[in-house]
C-alpha cells in the first residue's frame, strides 16, 4: 500500500508561515526553514515590545507630568505625594494628557494639592 501523506495540509503551513514571514529580506522570506527560525523570533521581540512600550509611554507620562508641575513650583514626587493624601485618583495618563492639552485644568489640579 503506498504511503499516505497529507500535502495539501503541509503546503498550508508553509504558505500560512511563509505569508507571515513577508517582507523580510533574503531567504528568510521564502525559504521556509529560515523563515521559520526569523517568524519565531518576531514574535519573541513582538512580545518583548509589547511589555517594553507600556514602561515607555509611563516613563513619558512621568516627564510631562514633571515638567507641567515644576511650572508651578513643586516637583514630581511632591506632587504624587500630594495627590495621594488628598485621594485625587487620576491616572498618570490623564495627569500627562492634562498637562499637554489643558495647562488651565492641570493648574486647578496642582493648586487643589497645594
Amino acid at each position: 500500500m503506498p504511503r499516505s501523506v497529507n500535502s495539501v495540509a503541509a503546503r498550508a503551513r508553509r504558505k500560512k508561515l511563509l505569508k507571515e514571514a513577508k517582507g523580510y529580506f533574503g531567504r528568510r522570506k521564502n525559504v521556509h526553514t529560515v523563515a521559520k527560525n526569523a517568524v519565531e523570533k518576531s514574535g519573541v521581540y513582538a512580545y518583548q515590545g509589547r511589555k517594553q512600550k507600556k514602561r515607555n509611554f509611563r516613563s513619558l507620562w512621568i516627564s510631562r507630568i514633571n515638567a507641567g508641575v515644576r511650572e508651578h513650583g513643586m516637583s514630581y514626587s511632591v506632587f504624587m505625594g500630594k495627590l495621594i493624601e488628598k485621594n485625587i485618583q487620576l491616572n498618570r495618563k490623564t495627569l500627562a494628557d492634562l498637562a499637554m492639552n489643558h495647562p488651565e485644568a492641570f493648574k486647578q489640579v496642582v493648586d487643589s494639592v497645594k
